[in-house]
């Protein structure tokens, strides 16, 4: 009996060791997830604000090319850190509430319009191995989260109690969803293309037969429309209705001054900077470069750690080099089309998104289903 009871106890006190293993594991893996979030939120934050920095640099310095003027050159080498400098003046700049005006709603709006522009940027891939959420349904995540941005928009223009901000959030939820819906069914042709709707799926197929497989050549008209519908959800010119200076002051934000005032500014040019990597994620082939020399490079610098497990080191690198051109392509000619373009009127606008725009994403999704299934079967 008392052998038995040794042998229970024994097994008591190594289940109760197994136990506290188990949970040294638990905590030990919920604080590496804990530390994984938080360098992946500040890895995302850097990498988007050294992105709206040279975009806004970019833009200041074609701007001026266009217009024959020389442009910021006296903050930093060229005037590279001029956005720095902005920012510094518009954290110290006073943040004036109207007395009218709802203050909540007031402070609301404007972290409603970035986060989901930041929240955008989990399923961007800019390499197979660099990106922070592998979604099955990335690409209807990126439209879901972009989607509510208008909502901030729209916050910050009844909260301010002015009549023409009050417009220009009414302006920026009629613009989105005028152009949301060609920009979805345009994706999603590209997704049927790749049978998934992984942004990481989308450019593998599109890899799988080099440069003549990206779908800029099987999807030209989807291409054309989705940069179109692209170009409006950023609210670029000649899409800028919500906040037309000759016609609304300022639009939605013609209230606002200091950091809100900048949240709006880095929103508008954040989004742009998310729009066009997904440009070229569904219709460039992403990293894929279709050169030899590039793709063996990356294949072939492999080394192997203790274990015995090999690992890309240059493969990686080489993507972020392939896709960041690519982006900025886009970028400069939506920059370039801000200064070469006049603005569309409201009804323009409305009529390009519902009667031509949508027509032609229909069109493009049927024909695109049709021909898969005529494969298929």
């Amino acid at each position: 009996m008392a052998t038995d009871i040794e042998i229970y106890g024994k097994q008591l006190v190594q289940l109760v060791n197994e136990l506290e293993v188990v949970n040294d594991l638990e905590v030990a893996t919920n604080s590496f997830e804990s530390i994984w979030i938080l360098v992946s939120t500040l890895i995302l934050v850097t990498g988007v604000t050294v992105g709206v920095s040279v975009i806004v640099w970019l833009e200041r310095k074609v701007s001026a090319g266009v217009q024959q003027r020389i442009g910021p050159e006296y903050a930093g080498p060229l005037g590279i850190t001029q956005s720095l400098v902005d920012g510094i003046k518009l954290l110290l700049k006073e943040d004036v509430i109207p007395s009218k005006g709802d203050a909540w709603l007031f402070t609301v709006g404007p972290a409603v319009a970035v986060i989901p522009v930041l929240v955008s940027y989990l399923v961007i891939p800019f390499d197979q191995a660099i990106i922070l959420s592998d979604l099955a349904i990335g690409v209807f995540f990126w439209i879901a989260v972009s989607s509510v941005v208008p909502l901030g928009l729209l916050i910050a223009g009844y909260a301010s109690n002015n009549k023409y901000s009050f417009l220009g959030g009414l302006r920026a939820a009629a613009q989105s969803i005028s152009y949301e819906i060609p920009l979805a069914l345009c994706i999603s042709s590209a997704s049927l293309l790749s049978g998934s709707l992984s942004t990481v799926d989308i450019v593998k197929t599109q890899s799988k037969y080099g440069f003549m497989g990206w779908n800029l050549w099987r999807q030209p008209i989807g291409f054309i429309a989705f940069f179109i519908s692209s170009l409006a959800e950023c609210e670029r010119l000649p899409f800028d209705l919500p906040e037309a200076e000759e016609e609304l002051v300022a639009g939605y934000q013609t209230e606002y001054s200091g950091i809100k005032f900048g949240l709006f500014y880095v929103g508008s040019h954040s989004n742009l900077s998310a729009s066009s990597p997904f440009v070229t994620i569904s219709y460039l082939g992403g990293w894929d470069s279709s050169i030899p020399f590039f793709e063996n490079l990356g294949r072939d610098s492999l080394f192997s750690d203790s274990s015995g497990e090999s690992f890309d080191v240059l493969g990686p690198g080489l993507g972020i080099i392939i896709t960041l051109p690519k982006s900025y392509l886009f970028i400069f000619i939506s920059i370039l089309t801000r200064w070469t373009l006049p603005r569309v009127r409201i009804d323009q606008l409305l009529d390009l998104g519902w009667k031509f725009l949508l027509p032609i994403a229909s069109g493009n999704l049927l024909l695109t289903a049709s021909f898969q299934l005529l494969l298929i079967s």
